[in-house]
């Protein structure tokens, strides 16, 4: 309404709000859900821009779509590092939230800064039943920090939820 109310914002045009759901019968993110509900909202609404979904995973195929029809998609997800890419699929794709390339930054300056030398590991479960938020966080820093040059950057998979003495020893031997 107030974008409406000042013509000179927008001359000859009218902001509408048309909403779809990027969510299952159970109120999740769903990566079904989104894109079929994109292509719905494109043939009855023709719009000139799409905002959301704010998930990773609904995101993703809502960017391709929305990248093939020429339009923009502004979305508080997409936090994920592969959403850096803006020769293709995601060239039209505005995150107004967090990116996990930015924590990844944040470590190396964090490192360059303090003149760091002794590393610790990273690690976190990740059950690939959810949007994966730990993995995609992990995923910053997992790309991030090797352009430092000076350290190697691995990864420790552990499944047993009750044995964490396979991990601190993996930490004790390979970090600080």
């Amino acid at each position: 309404a107030a974008v409406n109310g000042r013509p000179d914002l927008l001359p000859g045009h009218t902001l509408r709000w048309v909403f779809g759901s990027s969510e299952d019968r159970h109120g999740v993110c769903s990566e079904m859900a989104a894109p079929l509900a994109a292509v719905d909202l494109r043939l009855a609404h023709h719009p000139a821009a799409f905002l959301g979904p704010g998930c990773v995973y609904t995101a993703a195929p809502v960017a391709r779509f929305t990248s093939h029809w020429r339009l923009p998609l502004v979305t508080a997800g997409a936090e994920a590092h592969g959403f850096d890419d803006k020769r293709e699929q995601f060239g039209l794709t505005t995150r107004a939230g967090p990116s996990h390339r930015k924590l990844g930054e944040l470590g190396v300056q964090l490192h360059r800064r303090f003149n760091w030398t002794r590393r610790a590991l990273l690690v976190y479960w990740d059950e690939k039943l959810d949007d994966r938020p730990y993995f995609f966080a992990a995923e910053g820093l997992y790309v991030q920090l090797p352009t430092l040059g000076n350290l190697s950057v691995m990864d420790v998979v552990f499944r047993d939820k009750g044995n964490y003495s396979f991990i601190i020893q993996e930490i004790k031997q390979k970090g600080r």
